[in-house]
């Protein structure tokens, strides 16, 4: 067995009487390194701006930071690279590493500053050049960008012209298809993060902070750190529910580790549901929480769900391989008393901190500054519930700043939206 399947309540019992139970199922899924051979060859295509914001040191860091992964990619790893400004080109095609001083000369001479932020266009070129060499590979995206896509023009009824963020998002669901994932990288404080958030969590990757240029290389190596540990790719979460038992409607299910994100679920012709996880690392947990209402059911040990892992393991060049099928129980009882996971809680905790925080931010855009103060301030608490001072710390300081009557900068702001998803980086 190459995947590892773990699942737990929040309150594996049930109260018989109940007509409704709500319950938080929590997943845990991960690639078992013992079982993998070697580490799986990577297919990386590095997607960078150089628009003329990125003039000067920001260019000179990324291209240090581009610099040390190709002298970390192994013989059998592919790299390729694309480059965007008010139009994008190919600079460096899909190859396989034989020459890494060569690429990066040619880096060196080919990325300089200039023009507009044409997002899509430089994503469109990376997912075709990704597309060159997936087979028996881990194929994954860096777009780092420092600005806003390209917006369309809207005259009346009319659209004149093609909105960049709109064609992202539709680029990275295709990526995601193809078995594609895309990182976003935000470089300073201007970039759109509702963009490079969907973008990120669409194509099932991670999005990432570099607030000052020095952070480049640092952040270019934690998440090639990440890749380079995958060893199964295109998983699935399918999910199984008995009769009488079903997901809630709004937003069932959550991604809470090692980042938190609302995920897509998608049903099967035998009614059961289907999630993707995208790439598995060796021994990372993936933790899954799923929002489920139970029926009445009979006493005595019940059968809620099933489980199962559907994957493809590139090195043997296998696809749509399943886990063993596993069965969740819940404990119906006629004395109800409550039987609380303290590690399911943890993750119900993780999520509502970035749903706490996602209410603050709206509330912000619309005007309410106290409102927002007041959830930031919840999920500061919260975030010290489950031990994540770094976040506690963000969030109050933001909050506090709003009920001072000052404006959050941009920098706030970003910093905001990654602490909701994640455990700060120190």
């Amino acid at each position: 067995m190459k995947v590892k399947l773990l699942s737990a309540l929040n309150d594996n019992n049930v109260d018989m009487a109940q007509t409704s139970s709500q319950r938080q199922l929590a997943m845990t899924i991960f690639a078992i390194a013992g079982e993998l051979d070697q580490n799986l060859p990577l297919n990386l295509c590095l997607i960078l701006d150089r628009s003329g914001s990125m003039h000067g040191q920001p260019i000179k860091t990324v291209i240090q930071a581009v610099e040390g992964l190709i002298d970390r990619l192994k013989a059998g790893d592919r790299i390729s690279v694309v480059a965007f400004s008010g139009s994008a080109e190919v600079i460096i095609p899909n190859q396989a590493i034989e020459d890494p001083e060569s690429i990066k000369s040619q880096i060196k001479s080919k990325l300089s500053a200039s023009g507009g932020t044409a997002i899509a266009e430089g994503l469109e070129l990376g997912i075709t050049e990704l597309m060159k060499g997936t087979r028996g590979a881990v194929s994954q995206a860096f777009l780092l960008t420092d600005g806003h896509g390209e917006s369309g023009l809207r005259i009346w009824k009319w659209d004149i012209g093609r909105d960049d963020n709109k064609r992202c998002l539709q680029l990275a669901q295709k990526a995601a298809k193809l078995n594609l994932t895309i990182n976003t990288f935000g470089f300073g404080n201007s970039w759109n993060q509702d963009l490079l958030e969907k973008i990120a969590d669409v194509g099932g990757g991670t999005l990432a902070h570099i607030e000052r240029p020095e952070q480049a290389v640092e952040q270019f190596s934690r998440l090639f750190g990440r890749i380079q540990s995958i060893g199964l790719t295109n998983a699935y979460l399918l999910l199984s529910l008995v009769p009488n038992v079903r997901l809630a409607e709004l937003k069932p299910i959550a991604q809470v580790a090692p980042d938190t994100i609302e995920l897509p679920v998608e049903p099967e012709a035998d009614g059961s549901f289907a999630v993707r996880l995208g790439d598995l690392m060796q021994d990372v947990e993936r933790v899954v929480l799923a929002n489920i209402y139970l029926g009445q059911l009979p006493e005595g040990k019940q059968a809620i769900a099933h489980l199962q892992i559907r994957y493809d393991d590139p090195l043997v060049n296998e696809q749509g391989l399943l886990s063993p099928l596993m069965p969740v129980y819940a404990d119906v009882v006629r004395a109800y008393q409550p039987i609380s996971n303290p590690q399911v809680q943890q993750s119900i905790l993780a999520l509502a901190k970035y749903r706490q925080t996602q209410l603050a931010e709206a509330k912000l855009q619309q005007g309410d500054r106290t409102g927002a103060a007041t959830m930031l301030q919840t999920a500061a608490k919260t975030a010290l519930q489950i031990g994540d001072k770094g976040a506690a710390t963000v969030l109050q300081t933001s909050a506090t700043r709003l009920q001072a009557g000052e404006e959050l900068s941009e920098a706030d702001l970003k910093k905001t939206r990654i602490v909701s998803k994640t455990v700060l980086q120190e």
